[in-house]
């Protein structure tokens, strides 16, 4: 039976890579957006397989809420969630104002903890399961300028280990991926000269794509990931070992 598999911020970067990937399988895909509509629109023609598209802001409950009743009522199960969507800043920590840190946490943080929490009881219920929540690097070693991204991301990491302990006896794997710097919009802002010292200082000497993400995700989220959950797996170039 083909998977249902739930990305949330699909409409471009590391979210669309995956979702052609999970295409490929012959996936059902449900796809969350929240702005970009013509990318995601875009997205869903160039995909040989079933599509729903879901508009929502994951920050908000009940959009969260509406959004799976919708999947669950076109599809009838999410046999697969990948907590995707993320925002991130750069910042001095002195420039940090309340706002930005509440956004950041409401996005990052909360927005996963809602989807998930409105995914998990069909999961539970059918006693199998996989999330796989991607955080970044700067979660694993902290960023300058990006205390509350860096602060969100570890919590993204600390949230899936604490998870998987209690979803084991259920039979969901819980797992996170841990992108090093990736050539997505997230970075299009950084000056060639960042992008280029950020691809000495990475022993494989470039930056990675999002198809590179893309294969880790679907890795954890396949039957050859049965016994591996509460981990991060880091696809990094080396320049975090």
């Amino acid at each position: 039976m083909k998977q249902t598999v739930l990305i949330t911020g699909a409409s471009r970067g590391i979210g669309a890579a995956a979702a052609k990937r999970f295409a490929q399988d012959g996936c059902r895909l449900i796809l969350n957006y929240q702005k970009n509509e013509e990318k995601i629109r875009a997205l869903r023609e160039s995909l040989k397989t079933e599509v729903l598209l879901c508009r929502a802001d994951i920050s908000k409950a009940r959009d969260v809420e509406h959004m799976v009743q919708k999947a669950l009522n076109a599809f009838g199960k999410i046999d697969v969630l990948i907590n995707n969507a993320g925002i991130a800043e750069q910042k001095l920590f002195s420039d940090i104002t309340e706002e930005d840190w509440d956004r950041m946490f409401d996005v990052n943080v909360k927005g996963m903890y809602l989807v998930t929490k409105a995914v998990l009881p069909g999961m539970i219920h059918e006693k199998k399961g996989k999330i796989v929540n991607i955080s970044s690097i700067w979660g694993m070693t902290g960023a300058s300028c990006e205390v509350h991204y860096s602060a969100s991301k570890a919590a993204v990491i600390g949230f899936t280990k604490a998870l998987a302990k209690e979803l084991g006896p259920s039979g969901i794997c819980v797992n996170c991926v841990a992108p090093g710097v990736i050539a997505t919009d997230m970075n299009a802002h950084l000056q060639e000269n960042i992008l280029q010292e950020l691809r000495e200082e990475t022993p494989l000497e470039k930056l990675g794509t999002p198809q590179d993400i893309a294969e880790a995700i679907h890795f954890l989220s396949s039957q050859q990931a049965n016994f591996i959950t509460g981990q991060v797996l880091s696809p990094n170039g080396g320049i975090v070992i």
